[in-house]
Parts: structure tokens; sequence; C-alpha cells
């Protein structure tokens, strides 16, 4: 799937949570969903604090927190542990997608690479599989990319 096709096909955050009829959309929960709209989104709690806040003053980073965490219990959000950085939020769960991450300066998009990776049976070591995530590592272009100034000098 290329990430064109996901952006037509995947409903936005916020449409998702107003679907589940038992989980009543408040202010505080339908701002921090708007914080988290746009393409490649993967924020940390504060910067999603300081984006609704913007639109809610009154909200708490505590709200923030819980909210993010009932979402990722609901698997309406995607956790990202990166070493040595704060977690991330990706809002971008009805479809699979790896992530490209930049060692330097933590930039992260969806990639949607081609073909199948699976664990053969024999290396399962009796676990059921419920789950796979890619991420890719590198150097964007600003931090050292094929693409940065750096290496032509």
């Amino acid at each position: 799937m290329s990430y064109n096709d996901f952006v037509k096909t995947g409903r936005r955050l916020i449409e998702r949570m107003q679907g589940r009829g038992t989980w009543r959309m408040t202010a505080q929960r339908r701002v921090i969903a708007q914080a988290l709209e746009g393409d490649h989104v993967h924020l940390t709690a504060e910067q999603i604090f300081q984006r609704a806040r913007q639109h809610l003053p009154e909200l708490s980073l505590a709200t923030v927190y819980n909210t993010l965490n009932e979402l990722v219990e609901l698997g309406e959000l995607q956790q990202m542990e990166i070493p040595g950085r704060p977690t991330r939020y990706d809002p971008n769960t009805e479809h699979r997608h790896d992530h490209l991450v930049c060692l330097r300066c933590g930039e992260i998009h969806d990639v949607f690479p081609r073909g199948k990776r699976q664990l053969p049976a024999s290396q399962r070591f009796g676990h059921r599989i419920v789950g796979q995530e890619t991420v890719f590592k590198g150097y964007c272009p600003r931090c050292g990319g094929p693409a940065s100034s750096r290496r032509r000098a």
C-alpha cells in the first residue's frame, strides 16, 4: 500500500473516537485528537499538550497522558519507543505500516515497504505471533543523509 492510498482510506482519529459509542467525546479528548491530525504525525505527549492547549488553555498535561494511555489501550494510537528519546504516539493504526527514523534529529515517517517479512516457524520458539514492528534507521538529508552538504564537503 502506498502512503497516498493509506491517507485516502484511513479514518481520522477523531472519527474513530466518535464511532466508539461507549467512549464520551469530551472537549479535552477532542482537542487531543485534533492535535494528532496531519501527515506523518508522531508527536510526544508534551508536543500534543502544547498543540491542544492552544485551543483549550485549561487542559492539563495529566489529562493528555491519561487520554493517550486510554487510546493506546483501545488500539487507537500506537506508542513508539525509540531509545534515548521521549515516547511518540502514532494515530495511524488502521493500516499496517513501518517507520523510518532519523538517528540524529528523531524525525519519523510512516513507510510502506514492499513484500512480507515473516518469522519462520522454526524461529518462533513456541511463541504465538500477534504483531510485528519494523523500524528503519538512518540519517535524514538535513542530518547527514546522501543529499547532505556535509557529505559533499
